[in-house]
């Protein structure tokens, strides 16, 4: 495969690297039937009364618009919230809808039916960086000559000197493999203003001017947008799919 210039967003916009869910979140929310031939519907309860408890909203009837629902019977709602929903329905059910985003899109998880149930669904899915994050072992294929050639002549010559650009590597002599620990993850703008000041385009010029290649650079940050924290090269690994090969 011949190497390619590729700006961030290009090579953000697919990225093998990517598992599971980011800004995982829980919404509460009304399950509410209304009129006989129509499905039921779902709304956020209005701010007014967020403070209720799920049972005093299950099995209680309700005014709703197309944005919030409101519990009609034993509440106060004031006359200019009533004029706002023109619909009256009965509340089945409270759902506890958790959802994350993937690849920058917004995409639902699954419903529960308790705030504790979904709670422990958003630990078992989160990655916490520091804690416990990704690693990956790919193949050497997924970098050219010119990249592998200046892996091992650091791990080589330089095995004491830390890079200085959010990356260090290692050397695993029992499988021939180099690893790279990558610091600051995620590498997105907002993460690296934070943290360094700089968004990641600054990052990536400070790399390329130290000598990084193109290729190399573009497979860190595609796995540091990922968030992964251990990435290691091994020539017996499996090849990841989606991730460009280059030719022998």
């Amino acid at each position: 495969m011949n190497s390619t210039t590729q700006t961030p967003d290009m090579l953000g916009a697919s990225n093998p690297f990517v598992r599971g869910y980011d800004k995982l979140s829980i919404e509460r929310l009304l399950l509410i039937t209304y009129a006989n031939d129509c499905p039921p519907c779902f709304r956020s309860i209005h701010d007014s009364q967020a403070h209720l408890p799920d049972d005093a909203l299950e099995l209680f009837p309700c005014l709703f618009n197309d944005d919030f629902a409101l519990i009609s019977e034993g509440q106060f709602i004031p006359d200019e919230l009533d004029e706002c929903c023109p619909s009256t329905g009965l509340v089945r059910q409270v759902i506890y809808a958790v959802t994350g985003e993937m690849l920058n899109e917004r995409q639902h998880v699954g419903d529960l039916y308790s705030l504790e149930e979904a709670q422990a669904m958003v630990h078992r899915l989160r990655f916490e960086t520091g804690h416990y994050s990704r690693a990956w072992e790919i193949s050497t294929a997924h970098l050219p000559e010119e990249s592998m050639l200046y892996l091992e002549e650091w791990v080589s010559n330089f095995a004491l000197r830390q890079t200085g650009l959010l990356f260090e590597l290692f050397t695993l002599p029992d499988c021939c493999g180099i690893g790279c620990k990558l610091i600051g993850t995620p590498w997105t703008d907002e993460n690296l203003l934070n943290i360094e000041g700089n968004r990641y385009s600054s990052l990536r010029q400070e790399q390329l001017d130290a000598g990084t290649p193109e290729a190399l650079v573009n497979v860190l940050y595609l796995a540091a947008l990922a968030d992964v924290r251990l990435l290691i090269f091994d020539p017996d690994a499996a090849v990841l799919d989606g991730l460009a090969i280059f030719d022998e």
